[in-house]
């Protein structure tokens, strides 16, 4: 952090050596900094002075940092909130995050990594004051849901998300349909250097070639019939920011070779021009497709593949978190709501062939037919309600091998998650119990 740069800082922990470190580091740094032990005196500080950035610790004697946040936020929306997490309380931390927090950190960490982030959130803070029209377009568009940290494998995923959110690096992030892909490309976005700058989607399934070519790369006047006047492309809309293609996987072979070109050196032009422009956009890709076998079979081009498969983000499929349906299902349906022990062990039962997007959708649903706050089973979709008083799963299928892999998730499911308990009631020995998860792909 430059010594000359000036941040009215605030820091929260209760913890008295580790707040007067944090208070010591960024007093060297140049930050103007108070400190407070509670949440009740940091609302006392806050009163008498306005912060540009404040820290505040997850946990704390009577009010804890997601409460306080709440208030904060409330009095003081412009001053940008990180909370410092365990790892108990990543999932919610990921839940403050709808808040208003600008990001958090998991204990332990170095000091550096705070810092970072702390001079990045003064630099949206300073950038929506000098752009407020901006503060009226980020709030509408934050999607309705946020990533829940509810399995193992999600909770990797998170960790990629805060290692690799602040590179420049390319990414692709794999998964079925629905498993919440354009979630993890907002939250890597919300993670870079980029967040004060546009993050831009766009869906290569969505569009027939020549539009979608129009869309990425812009077109002058009467470049085609329909071209009344000259239109920037995407990836100059997102100069400065991040460009998220999803089902990348779809894109036609003559785009592949401009995509690369801006990915090796940022230059495109226009359709219909031949003056070059040049862009600064980081790119994230999302696919279903296998596309080591797209590559292979020769539908993608195998040098592009590799710009923008720096790393690799995979995503569960909702069946594999059986175990942790019930924290999805809360999640979705928000604080204020229930639902009956029927329903929700419905919910349990159905494959979810829609993952995430399907159980969310089905969730939205009930909500709007439901009475009182309370889902019921009545109040859900028929295919899951059918699916699972019938018990059409065992019936209706043929392969072995599936209604293994269906028992051993509705044992786990039933046992929490204990895997003695359920190698137990299975009749076999731990050992191959962790051998049928890893055959099956059952996250736990």
């Amino acid at each position: 952090m430059p010594q000359s740069e000036s941040i009215d800082l605030l820091v929260v922990d209760d913890n008295d050596e580790f707040r007067e470190t944090m208070k010591a580091w960024f007093a060297r740094r140049g930050c103007n900094v108070m400190s407070a032990a509670t949440a009740d005196e940091a609302l006392g500080l806050a009163q008498q002075r306005a912060f540009d950035v404040a820290v505040f610790d997850m946990v704390m004697p009577g009010m804890n940092g997601i409460s306080l946040l709440e208030r904060f936020k409330k009095s003081h929306p412009d001053c940008e909130a990180i909370l410092l997490t365990g790892q108990g309380t990543i999932e919610t931390a990921v839940q403050a995050m709808k808040l208003g927090a600008f990001d958090f950190v998991t204990k332990p960490f170095p000091l550096k990594d705070l810092e970072s982030l702390v001079q990045r959130a003064h630099e949206r803070r300073r950038f929506l004051h000098e752009h407020p029209q901006l503060q009226e377009i980020l709030a509408t568009s934050q999607p309705p849901t946020e990533l829940s940290v509810d399995s193992g494998a999600m909770q990797e995923v998170f960790r990629l998300i805060e290692r690799a959110g602040p590179s420049d690096k390319a990414i692709l992030i794999q998964g079925e349909s629905g498993t919440g892909k354009e979630l993890v490309a907002r939250a890597l976005h919300r993670a870079s250097r980029r967040s004060s700058k546009p993050l831009v989607v766009i869906n290569c399934a969505a569009l027939p070639e020549t539009l979608l070519e129009s869309e990425l790369f812009g077109h002058e006047k009467g470049a085609f019939t329909g071209a009344v006047a000259e239109k920037q492309g995407l990836f100059e809309v997102a100069d400065g920011g991040t460009l998220f293609i999803d089902e990348v996987g779809e894109l036609p072979g003559s785009l592949q070779a401009k995509l690369l070109r801006v990915l090796e050196d940022g230059s495109l032009r226009r359709v219909g021009s031949v003056k070059e422009r040049r862009v600064n956009v980081r790119i994230l890709a999302a696919t279903n497709r296998n596309m080591l076998d797209e590559v292979q079979d020769g539908n993608f081009r195998e040098d592009l593949y590799y710009r923008i498969n720096v790393m690799s983000l995979e995503l569960p499929p909702l069946p594999t978190r059986v175990p942790h349906i019930p924290l999805l299902v809360q999640h979705f349906l928000g604080p204020e709501w229930e639902i009956d022990d029927d329903a929700l062990a419905a919910i349990e039962r159905y494959d979810w062939p829609g993952n995430i997007r399907q159980l969310s959708n089905a969730l939205e649903r009930s909500k709007i037919l439901a009475d009182d706050g309370r889902v019921r089973i009545s109040d859900l979709p028929h295919e899951v309600t059918e699916f699972s008083t019938t018990d059409r799963r065992l019936a209706d299928i043929d392969d072995l091998s599936s209604i293994e892999r269906t028992k051993i998730v509705e044992v786990l499911r039933r046992e929490n998650g204990n895997k003695s308990r359920t190698a137990q009631i299975l009749g076999i020995d731990r050992r191959k119990l962790y051998r049928l998860l890893e055959k099956y792909g059952i996250e736990t």
